[in-house]
């Protein structure tokens, strides 16, 4: 495995792996966080994992107090030490569960109200720009931004558009959006930029819930088109 440690200020340690974002480099940020969550490192906080790196966050004074050689080195070399041990047991093959989870959406309309200029930006019918979005598997490559939120890869350039020049001040909870060659969920709601196609009924974050996200790194995501009927009726039914 190639990867590179750096420092980000006085207590965590970037775990870079590469430049581009691909499937196997998410394997391997997939398989470092799952080695991590099972057996933490000796003074470890917590770890965010990203598309190409994972930061693992630590206490130094934890670090010190657990390490037989506080004496002889800093938190940082403890830590760097600890993961280079860590990452000669971590292979690249996905030893993860991996999950399809169906996301059913209303385009267009009131719920979808940018729908027609990614037509038009494209050059396509609004159909055409749905069936597009529908047709591929996206991969969650990491939850960030917002709460439950996840960045998704997988998208045709046929319908990638520009954000906004104006950002909404309020973006409806289950709104779907692009920016770019991305698309995306608002879990929550909350600003942003991103021009919506349309909204789903699910919710993907719930505090309720154990876990609270209905998405997590590794799942594979399918939208499907609903009616404006149907999404009333899901939207009942989640409460």
């Amino acid at each position: 495995m190639k990867y590179e440690l750096h420092p980000l200020g006085d207590s965590a340690v970037i775990i870079h792996l590469d430049d581009k974002i691909t499937e196997e480099t998410h394997i391997l940020v997939r398989n470092i966080s799952i080695f991590l969550e099972e057996q933490p490192l000796p003074g470890m906080v917590e770890f965010v994992p990203a598309f190409t790196s994972v930061t693992v966050f630590y206490d130094p004074l934890n670090v010190l107090h657990e390490s037989k050689e506080q004496k002889k080195k800093s938190p940082y070399e403890l830590v760097c030490h600890a993961i280079e041990q860590a990452l000669t047991r971590i292979g690249a093959e996905n030893e993860g569960e991996t999950r399809t989870v169906e996301i059913p959406v209303c385009y267009g309309g009131e719920l979808g109200p940018d729908l027609e200029f990614v037509a038009k930006h494209n050059n396509l019918t609004k159909e055409e720009v749905i069936d597009i979005h529908t047709e591929a598997d996206y991969l969650v490559y990491m939850i960030g931004f917002a709460p439950g939120f996840p960045y998704l890869g997988g998208m045709s350039e046929k319908i990638a558009a520009p954000r906004k020049e104006s950002p909404r001040l309020k973006i409806p909870e289950g709104s779907v959006g692009i920016a770019g060659s991305q698309t995306g969920i608002y879990p929550i709601e909350t600003p942003g930029g991103w021009q919506l196609i349309g909204q789903t009924p699910l919710k993907l974050f719930d505090i309720k819930q154990d876990p609270p996200t209905l998405l997590r790194a590794g799942d594979k995501i399918r939208f499907h088109p609903i009616s404006s009927e149907e999404f009333e009726k899901l939207k009942g039914e989640q409460g």
